[in-house]
């Protein structure tokens, strides 16, 4: 009997031993409800943009976060928040965790904060159950995210003199807004990093999109950040008085744009794959009820996961633009397009994430992301992984943006574990 009792409190004692340690999932979302006051709108949202006095309180008040959590914080040249934890370990190169908090204009509560916090929760977490890895931790809190993924790009990349001259949706440049968060533009460069010179970077974020939710799936591996194409068009026809030129007769530029904006939703639609393809925005010349418009301006926009897919796609469409033209007698033309490249998230971390995962119990599925993502500036100097939690009814950057407690915590479980994980590999 004795023996059958030391067989069974053994085991007992195994099985405690394998529980993976969690979270506190209900602090994460009292400090996300803390964080949404700062910059909060009539509509629920925030509308936290970067460089405006929102964002200096809430930054304010992650600091304050990290330092509980046992970080040693700065903020770099570039103004991002870096909170650092030693490892035990002095060769290993630093693994980064993070996101950003800043917004778009009546943005939501979850976009960049869920990553933010989780980060700093999973370095609290490590802090109170006394856990030292091999690697050191940085938490980083890459600043104006949402205006260009300025922060990390001065990580990666680097910021040009032209870039820290451009205007900020705050009314500020970026240079004048990195000097206000502490930062120091005429530093900049010393905030970068050699390709190489870190173990790696995991990211959580909200999906976003509607996939796992109405998949009824817990946990998403991002697969990579789409790449994007954007290229202004310009139509030529010739402006007329609308009441006395007959149809037949008609150079109507504006009737070419309707027209290539249903063939960029049939060439798009026409292969298989998750390529989408938008025209965002369209100016009529000269814009007036009783002109034919003989100028139309549009931007077109591609994306997908396989740069080679939608460079593809575009082409197609500059050749069907063509014989658009003709039906009419106008004229297209296109600018040089701009394109910012896919990055892929690394094999090895995608497989961590999904172990992860499955460990705690959680339905895992791979996808690409639709957004951009500081993960993908930082894909240029080591290798990345993304965790993707549901976005309840797709929606984002909007205050109707929301993923569920639960799922949140469930997201900062995942990225906990693949934190282990990477240490112990």
């Amino acid at each position: 009997m004795l023996w059958s009792l030391g067989v069974i409190l053994c085991a007992l004692s195994s099985a405690h031993a394998q529980t993976p340690v969690r979270v506190n999932g209900q602090r994460i979302n009292d400090h996300l409800s803390a964080l949404s006051k700062f910059g909060a709108n009539p509509q629920g949202g925030v509308s936290r943009v970067a460089y405006t006095e929102a964002d200096l309180q809430g930054r304010g008040y992650a600091i304050a976060l990290m330092k509980e959590a046992g970080l040693s914080v700065h903020i770099d040249a570039a103004g991002n928040i870096v909170g650092t934890r030693p490892g035990s370990d002095p060769a290993l190169k630093p693994l980064l965790l993070g996101s950003h908090i800043d917004s778009v204009p009546m943005g939501g509560n979850y976009d960049g904060d869920v990553g933010s916090l989780s980060a700093i929760e999973v370095a609290q977490t490590l802090q109170e159950k006394r856990i030292v890895l091999r690697h050191p931790v940085e938490v980083i809190l890459f600043q104006n995210e949402e205006g260009g993924t300025v922060g990390s790009q001065a990580l990666g990349e680097g910021l040009s003199n032209a870039k820290l001259d451009l205007v900020s949706q705050s009314g500020k440049t970026i240079r004048e807004g990195i000097r206000l968060l502490g930062g120091d533009p005429d530093r900049v460069v010393t905030a970068s990093r050699q390709p190489g010179s870190i173990a790696g970077y995991f990211e959580l974020h909200v999906e976003q999109g509607g996939r796992l939710e109405r998949e009824h799936v817990d946990i998403g591996v991002v697969e990579g950040i789409v790449g994007i194409l954007d290229c202004e068009v310009t139509i030529e026809g010739f402006g007329n008085h609308a009441g006395t030129t007959p149809m037949d007769q008609r150079h109507d530029a504006l009737l070419s744009a309707a027209r290539f904006i249903e063939k960029v939703n049939q060439v798009v639609t026409s292969v298989a794959g998750a390529q989408v393809g938008t025209v965002g925005w369209v100016r009529a010349e000269p814009g007036a009820y009783n002109v034919i418009p003989g100028r139309v301006t549009l931007g077109v926009e591609v994306r997908d996961l396989d740069e080679q897919k939608f460079v593809g796609l575009f082409h197609r469409l500059q050749s069907e633009s063509e014989a658009l033209g003709k039906l009419n007698q106008t004229r297209f033309s296109f600018a040089e397009p701009i394109i910012n490249h896919p990055a892929l998230c690394d094999a090895g971390m995608r497989k961590l994430i999904e172990e992860a995962a499955r460990s705690l119990g959680f339905s895992t599925k791979s996808l690409p992301s639709g957004a951009g993502h500081d993960a993908q500036e930082i894909a240029r100097i080591g290798p990345v992984g993304m965790i993707f939690v549901p976005s309840i009814g797709g929606i984002s950057h909007s205050p109707k943006e929301f993923s569920r407690p639960q799922d949140i915590e469930n997201g900062a479980n995942v990225l906990l574990q693949a934190v282990l994980a990477f240490d112990k590999r």
